[in-house]
């Protein structure tokens, strides 16, 4: 039997048509990210339009999301900061960068990171990893960054990855979760040309992917065995949670070159391709919500476009066409 997998060389018109229909953030990075056209027109109705602009109106009179930084979860200051990093907002608004200043200047703990939640006075890594992606991203000021940068440093565990439990409750053994978390804060940080200790993020990054790839991005290092069947559910909005098509959309950005660990996660991938060349949502994580962006259960335009990229980026078709020969 011979394998032979069709290259990524064109789209599905019809797909990308139906891409195009969505809101202007998907439009933006449909056109950026699988057609090669950056209009920056696009980017800078999100803010004026869609999603974007539903976001920004929830913002309170004090230059808050929700209830505190971190209260209601998903309708935090800090989860809403992420949606509209994930939106591709313009990165210079003024009134974000209020709201990070502002946050920066509240939210610290005695370690250096932030600290909205917990009686511990000990601040969590996958928090703070992901503060550091959409604050890097929005150009928050170097000098405030540096002590996040210090804390999570200081979190790496032995084996290259992150955990949140390292401060807390001491771990052996990273976690996907954590680990996936942080390496986007690093890609952030290193795009948006920050210097501080930028080798040694570098080398968290690397150690972070390979730990990763280790685990086949979702498979247990020592059994091979899944290691929970909601990582391989493609949700959106992620939030802090791991799965394959969230960490297969990092390798892509970070330009991480093809490796064979990563084939079991892509066949998955081309394995949820329904036959009309869409990605369905298939979780949604409970909790309040500012709105839904898409329905569960059904074509997803986030979960279509980053399995896209991911695919552009690694040369294959949703379809695995197997041929078979004598």
């Amino acid at each position: 039997m011979a394998v032979h997998l069709k290259k990524f060389g064109g789209m599905n018109d019809t797909v990308i048509k139906w891409l195009l229909e969505g809101d202007v953030a998907i439009q933006f990075q449909v056109q950026r990210d699988l057609l090669g056209e950056v209009l920056s027109e696009l980017q800078q109705r999100i803010k004026s339009e869609g999603w974007g602009k539903s976001f920004l109106e929830k913002r309170n009179p004090n230059g808050q999301w929700g209830q505190d930084y971190y209260q209601p979860k998903w309708i935090s200051t800090h989860y809403t900061l992420l949606d509209l990093k994930n939106l591709n907002i313009e990165p210079d608004l003024p009134e974000i960068r209020q709201t990070l200043e502002s946050v920066l200047k509240k939210e610290k703990g005695p370690d250096g990171g932030i600290l909205p939640i917990g009686g511990t006075r000990q601040s969590d890594v996958c928090v703070n990893g992901m503060f550091l992606n959409f604050a890097s991203y929005f150009g928050t000021d170097e000098s405030g960054l540096k002590s996040i940068v210090d804390f999570l440093l200081a979190q790496r565990v032995a084996d290259g990855g992150f955990n949140c439990h390292s401060n807390r409750k001491g771990c052996v053994h990273s976690s996907l979760h954590s680990t996936i978390s942080v390496a986007e804060g690093i890609l952030e940080y290193q795009q948006n040309g920050y210097s501080y200790r930028l080798p040694e993020l570098l080398a968290a990054a690397t150690t972070s992917q390979e730990f990763i790839l280790m685990h086949r991005f979702f498979k247990s290092d020592k059994t091979g065995a899944v290691i929970a069947p909601k990582m391989t559910m493609f949700s959106w909005p992620s939030r802090w949670k791991y799965d394959i098509l969230r960490a297969l959309d990092y390798f892509q950005k970070a330009n991480i070159p093809y490796d064979p660990r990563m084939d079991d996660a892509l066949q998955l991938l081309r394995s949820k391709c329904k036959a009309d060349g869409r990605w369905r949502l298939q979780a949604k994580h409970p909790g309040k919500v500012h709105f839904d962006m898409e329905p569960p259960g059904q074509p997803s335009r986030w979960n279509t476009l980053r399995a896209l990229r991911v695919l552009k980026k690694y040369g294959l078709y949703c379809e695995l066409h197997i041929i078979c020969t004598d």
